[in-house]
This record gives structure tokens, sequence and C-alpha cells, in this order.
């Protein structure tokens, strides 16, 4: 999605391998199928089975590791990282893999998701003596574990984790295993595979199948799996009744060609298109989906439309995506840079314009105008989302609640601004059951949507994200 996630960004993406000896090339293949999570720094941590080695930097994957990087980054087993900084901000220290060296043995973590009481544990441990080296909410979980009283490095994790509010799947490797996390609600997806004899971790299916490795399950909700010489061991630190993984990452997060929780993220968006057809009917000539999370949908409505379905607009595949631009004139500049008409599908037409959300509306603006300007007679704007009314706390980069449209506009108001001759969002049950083929919100981490959050917020995260 170009569109209007400039402040929905995607969080990040983790990758692992436990047992290949080219596992750190492996790594590379996959983090670079997950280089949509996070484009502003990547790392990978490699074990030789004595000792852990880190490469990492801010920038692509293709820019950080070059053929001479590679070729140092010798082990049978490694992790990595693609970021976009949802908190801590940006900077070399923050880039992941962290690693970490104690007299015990080192350790190293990478985690996709957001703590809501990071801030809370980091003013605990600094009372107890602990100097945090980033400004990232994924060191506080190795401060945990070095504290814990528990002999037993698994036994460490496992109260160390148990001890997190908030969306996590942490990746931590040792010289000698690789475990792997997810939180108790399952906010973030995660799923194992193997290659061979081998063992592969990934934040999207779609790494297995660059890396020709193949899907065995996702991981469980408060499951920390324990991955080693010995083999795989499952255990549970928390049990959680309620799964809420986060709706957006079927609506624009993941890749098309990702299953997730069984279900492939290209039909889901597809039965969104199908469903807003139903609920938004409308008189038009052309169906065009904003490039390139959106086509799914728009594909799907067209269907369903009996409405043809054309490319009416054209992304420019070498400009970076414009919401990484740290300021709105940017962002807006790049929105200009990278997407255009094409007057020979849309001259003279009534088009239907199919998007996956709406943020701030500045970017929906400027499509609608660049349209109109190829000569579309009408613009009829349908989002495959509800409105997006509340900021996420669990790792999507929502901007404070007053930089939302739609928290305090109505859709006739946001149709106004944006120039469409008209607007329609999908209702929440229309999403859901979309994803689903079912009605109802069961499953679902909503919040963006509804407000309603499936974890305990803490003030100090309410007060950041409802900030004047």
């Amino acid at each position: 999605m170009l569109a209007e996630i400039k402040g929905l960004n995607e969080e990040c993406g983790v990758f692992g391998v436990f047992g290949h000896p080219d596992s750190a090339q492996l790594t590379y293949y996959g983090l670079h199928s997950l280089q949509h999570r996070g484009q502003e720094g990547t790392g990978i941590v490699v074990s030789n089975g004595e000792k852990l080695s880190v490469v990492k930097g801010e920038g692509l994957v293709s820019e950080i590791f070059t053929a001479d990087v590679m070729e140092k980054l010798k082990g049978t087993s490694a992790i990595g990282h693609v970021r976009y900084a949802t908190a801590g901000g940006g900077g070399y220290e923050n880039v992941q893999p962290l690693l970490f060296h104690s007299q015990t043995g080192s350790l190293a973590l990478a985690h996709n998701g957001n703590l809501v009481n990071a801030n809370f544990l980091k003013h605990q441990l600094e009372a107890q003596g602990s100097i945090f080296q980033t400004s990232s909410d994924t060191e506080v979980l190795a401060h945990l574990i070095r504290r814990s009283g528990y002999p037993q490095l698994k036994d460490q994790v496992k109260n160390a984790l148990s001890m997190l509010k908030g969306a996590y799947a942490y990746l931590i490797l040792t010289e000698k295993e690789l475990m792997v996390a997810l939180d108790p609600h399952g906010l973030r997806p995660l799923s194992l595979g193997c290659l061979g004899e081998a063992y592969v971790v990934a934040s999207e299916t779609c790494a297995f199948d660059v890396v020709g490795a193949e899907y065995i399950r996702d991981i469980r909700p408060g499951e920390l799996l324990i991955i080693n010489e010995e083999g795989i061991t499952s255990e549970q630190f928390a049990f959680n009744s309620t799964k809420s993984i986060c709706a957006m990452e079927y609506v624009y997060f993941s890749r098309p060609d990702s299953n997730i929780q069984g279900i492939n993220v290209h039909t889901a968006r597809k039965n969104m298109g199908k469903r807003l057809a139903v609920e938004a009917p409308i008189e038009a000539d052309v169906v065009t989906g904003v490039p390139d999370s959106s086509i799914s949908a728009a594909i799907g409505y067209a269907e369903s439309a009996g409405i043809p379905y054309e490319m009416g607009l054209i992304k420019n595949k070498y400009v970076g995506r414009t919401f990484i631009q740290p300021t709105q004139t940017l962002r807006e500049q790049g929105v200009k840079m990278k997407l255009s008409a094409v007057r020979g599908v849309v001259e003279g037409k009534r088009v239907v314009m199919v998007d996956d959300s709406i943020v701030r509306g500045t970017t929906s603006r400027r499509i609608v105008n660049l349209l109109k300007e190829a000569g579309a007679t009408e613009v009829h704007v349908v989002i495959s989302s509800p409105p997006i009314k509340n900021p996420c706390f669990y790792g999507i980069d929502t901007s404070s609640k007053e930089e939302l449209i739609a928290s305090d506009k109505s859709v006739e108001e946001i149709r106004q601004l944006i120039g469409a001759d008209s607007l329609t969002f999908l209702s929440t049950e229309g999403m859901v059951g979309a994803i689903m083929k079912t009605e109802g919100t069961n499953g679902f981490c909503l919040g963006c949507f509804t407000g309603d959050y499936p974890t305990e917020i803490y003030p100090d995260t309410l007060q950041y994200y409802y900030q004047k």
C-alpha cells in the first residue's frame, strides 16, 4: 500500500535458522523477503557453536549485507531482523538483533512488536542498578533474563517473558540454542518451518518459500520453543484464551503470498474487496487499486461488482515507500514521485479507487487529484478496512490520536477533505467476516478501529499517544 499508512508503519520482521551450515545466507534471503516490514535498519547474528558474531547497520538488507560481509558470517545458527523504528527511535544502537555478553555466555535478541509496560519495567530495572545501552524496549528482556534467580536459561527466559505486557515475537539466540517466544495474545504472526534437518522461524511464511523451507505450524500464543542439538521442545510460559492477532496484518502489513493462521493474505484481501462491493455498490466504468497491497481487494471488488478492473495507477518501483520519510512535506513529495495515473485508462471514466486504509488523509487526497487530473470524471473511494480512529500500542507506528483523521471527523467530512465523489469504509463485521468467512470479531485485535485493546495500556504510553 502506498496509500495512507504513512503513520501506520510496519512494525518489524524476524527470521531465524538453527542447524544449517549456510544459516547466515538463508537469513539474508529470509530478511530480503521480509524487507517490506522494515526499511530503516537490519542485522544478523550468527553462532558457530562457540561464539556469536553480529553485523548490522542502518539501511536495506542488500545495502548492509554485501558479498564481502556475508563471506565473514560463518555458523550453523542465525537470527536476523528488519526494522521500522516504532519504539526507541532510530540510530545504529537500536538496530537489531541486540547482542549481549556476560561471563556465563552471550545472548542475542530480535523482537517484532512493542511492549506497553517497557517504561514501567525500565524504571524498576534502573532502580535496581541496570544501565541501558539503547532506547529500544527490546533491551528490557535481556535485563530481566539476567536478573532472574533461576539457574537454567530456559526458566530465566520464561520468568522474564511473564513480566512483559504487549505484543512481542522474540527470537533469542545463544551459542547453543535458538529460543522462540510469542506473546500470550498472539498479536504478531510467527511461524515455524523446516529445511531438511534444520529449523526455520519467520514473521511470515513467504520467507519459507524463498529459502525452500517447509511450513510446519504457527507459534502458539504464550509458547516458548527451545531448539538445540537435541531437537525441539515446546513449553507454555503463559496461558490466554483470547487470541488477538492484529487484523492489519491481513489488511496491509503482510505480503499477499503469506499465510497467517492458515489463511492466505491475498485471498483475505480479495474477500474484503468482494464484501466492499456488497456494502458499497457504485455505478462506475472501471475499478483500480492503489499499488501494492490494495490490488487484491480491488480485484475482488471488480469481480463482485461486474466492473472491469484496470491498472489506473502505476507505481515507480525504484522509489522507497513514502511512509519512511520523516516529515509530512517529504511524504507528500514521495507520493508524487511514486504514483502516476494512467490517462488512457481513467480519462472520461467513472473510477472506483480501492485502498486499504486512510490515516491522515493527505495521501488519499493526492491520489484522488492524480486521477482527476488524468481526466477521471468521478472518483469513488472505497476502503477495505474500517476507519482508523485510535492509535496502536503494539508495534504499528500510528501517530498521536489527533493526527488520525477519522478520530474526530465523520465519513462525509473525510470525503470532502480528500475530494472524492463518494467514500465508503468496510464495516468491522465485514472485514472480519471476509478474513474468516464467518461473522464475528473473535480472534483479532481491532483496537485501532474500535478502541478495545486486548491488554492493559499503561498511563505513560497513553500520554504519549494521546498528546496534543
